[in-house]
């Protein structure tokens, strides 16, 4: 462990190419897993991504439905793809830190984010600090979901924050204005991505 509380191992040499805080801000992008307009998802994204902005990052929302991530046919080469598929590569690859926020539908995470993700790679998430947030209809919890999104992180050889955050009973968990009525689960979501700019900030200042 070093004087930041963090494994040694958490800061590859890589590292040493990248800016220091002081001369660049860190970026935190969410990426959006539901397509429904006004999701529990989203409205989870933008309250996690409130603390993060208030930690001092530059935050973005991602909306995958706006990337045209769904193409039909074969394609002979990864340059057939969309532009949208290249436009979210290059948000995501200039990120420090990374939000994924998902429903749980059948115990796994939503198919358009798993879509995203076989869509993209280690360019766009090695050494990225990811945090993970969860919703579900059910009582109890998305806690598979943040699981297999957790084992993508680390295939992915991405850092993933210790903690995340499981919304359960999700159509009753928000407010018309997207809060959260329990204030210890918004505690909660907030600590995901303070915890994600956090690490992401250290991890940029090598």
């Amino acid at each position: 462990m070093n004087w930041r509380g963090l494994p040694d191992f958490i800061f590859s040499e890589r590292d040493a190419e990248m800016k220091s805080t002081d001369d660049r801000s860190i970026y935190v992008v969410a990426i959006c897993g539901s397509l429904r307009q006004g999701s529990s998802t989203h409205a989870a994204l933008q309250i996690a991504l409130s603390a993060a902005k208030a930690a001092g990052a530059e935050v973005e929302l991602l909306e995958l439905g706006e990337y045209d991530l769904v193409f039909q046919g074969s394609v002979a080469s990864e340059s057939d793809y969309p532009p949208g598929v290249f436009k979210l590569r290059e948000k995501v690859k200039r990120a420090h830190g990374i939000l994924l926020g998902s429903p749980e539908y059948h115990g796994s995470f939503s198919g358009v984010l798993k879509s995203a993700l076989d869509l993209m790679g280690f360019d766009e998430f090695e050494n990225k600090v990811i945090g993970l947030i969860g919703v579900s209809g059910g009582r109890m919890g998305a806690v598979n979901a943040l699981s297999m999104l957790r084992t993508v992180g680390t295939a992915l050889h991405a850092w993933v924050v210790p903690n995340d955050a499981s919304i359960p009973n999700s159509s009753e968990a928000f407010d018309a204005d997207g809060n959260l009525y329990d204030a210890e689960l918004t505690a909660r979501v907030k600590a995901v991505g303070e915890q994600v700019t956090k690490f992401a900030a250290l991890r940029n200042s090598v």
